[in-house]
């Protein structure tokens, strides 16, 4: 299955020149059953990435726009009166949340009732409409993307939905080799459509996130992980700087997206058990948006991996 998977992300890097860091990140966030939260500049090919995973395997995208206007019943689907002959049924119509691969475009433009009704079906992996419930399918997850800029006209993501997604990817701006390469293959596909004839099906899906689970995790890892968490609340007791730049840390919720990214990242290491590098390889993308820095922060343009990095640096490894 290991195989399996590193041709399939082989298969994405392809498409996506000079971001195999944000394609491994995503490719975890799937093995480990997590959202994504992708985010950057204009152009940087957030739509691109999530359209050439959603090719590559076997299962449903739907793209959702989100706009000021849009409206919940817009995304869940709505009761709809159907009638046949002299009986009318209320029925149920699906609306673009019920997709395996959910694109969530610019979800920071949609006002809070979307917002709501999305954090519902990651949360929950379910929705109520009309007092009913309606189930997501087994493979669903919700790959977010949202502008750094342009904030005029956004309603920011409340803490609480921010917290929901197990990632946030930073894509920044490709090498110049990269961007070169980039253009040769854009031609190329101007030229020539790419048939995807291979698709990978969810049953391999499904079948990591079990192997997974068997990853052995030992008591030192839980306490370096508790420990790296823990850190975010009373970063003072451990450096002053970290006590100055916090404003509230991880709920524990980090630990948990701690845990389950870390065994992924070692079962696509081949090992049968977690190392701190491990932890220390996912630890950016769980922590950096369920980290509220504060004004000094801020001020002084400290980021959020700015912060993570001393948190790494002065948590010390258990023995």
């Amino acid at each position: 299955m290991r195989e399996t998977i590193l041709r399939f992300e082989a298969s994405v890097d392809e498409a996506i020149v000079g971001q195999e860091a944000v394609v491994r990140q995503v490719l975890i966030a799937l093995l480990a059953d997590g959202h994504v939260l992708l985010e950057s500049l204009p152009g940087l090919a957030k739509t691109r990435t999530v359209k050439a995973i959603a090719t590559r395997l076997a299962a449903t995208m739907s793209r959702i726009q989100f706009t000021p206007d849009l409206l919940p019943s817009d995304i869940t689907g709505a009761e709809t009166l159907l009638q046949s002959g002299t009986e009318r049924t209320l029925t149920f119509q699906p609306g673009p949340i019920f997709g395996n691969l959910i694109l969530a475009d610019e979800i920071n433009r949609a006002p809070a009732k979307v917002q709501s009704a999305l954090l519902e079906a990651m949360e929950e992996r379910q929705i109520s409409v009309a007092g009913k419930k309606h189930k997501m399918p087994d493979l669903f997850l919700v790959m977010a993307t949202q502008n750094p800029i342009e904030q005029e006209g956004t309603y920011p993501l409340p803490e609480a939905q921010m917290d929901r997604f197990l990632f946030k990817v930073l894509i920044t701006y490709p090498s110049p080799e990269s961007e070169r390469e980039m253009l040769r293959l854009l031609r190329r596909e101007s030229n020539d459509a790419p048939q995807v004839t291979d698709a990978l099906s969810q049953d391999v899906i499904f079948a990591v996130r079990q192997a997974v689970r068997q990853i052995v995790v030992a008591p030192a890892i839980d306490e370096y992980i508790v420990s790296l968490v823990n850190a975010t609340r009373h970063g003072g007791e451990l450096d002053a700087d970290l006590g100055k730049w916090i404003e509230i840390g991880a709920s524990p919720r980090g630990a948990i997206g701690l845990d389950r990214a870390s065994r992924v990242q070692a079962w696509l290491q081949d090992r049968s058990f977690v190392t701190p590098d491990d932890v220390r390889a996912v630890i950016h993308p769980v922590l950096r948006h369920r980290l509220i820095l504060s004004y000094d922060a801020n001020a002084d343009n400290i980021s959020a991996d700015q912060v993570i990095d001393r948190l790494i640096e002065k948590v010390a490894v258990p023995a």
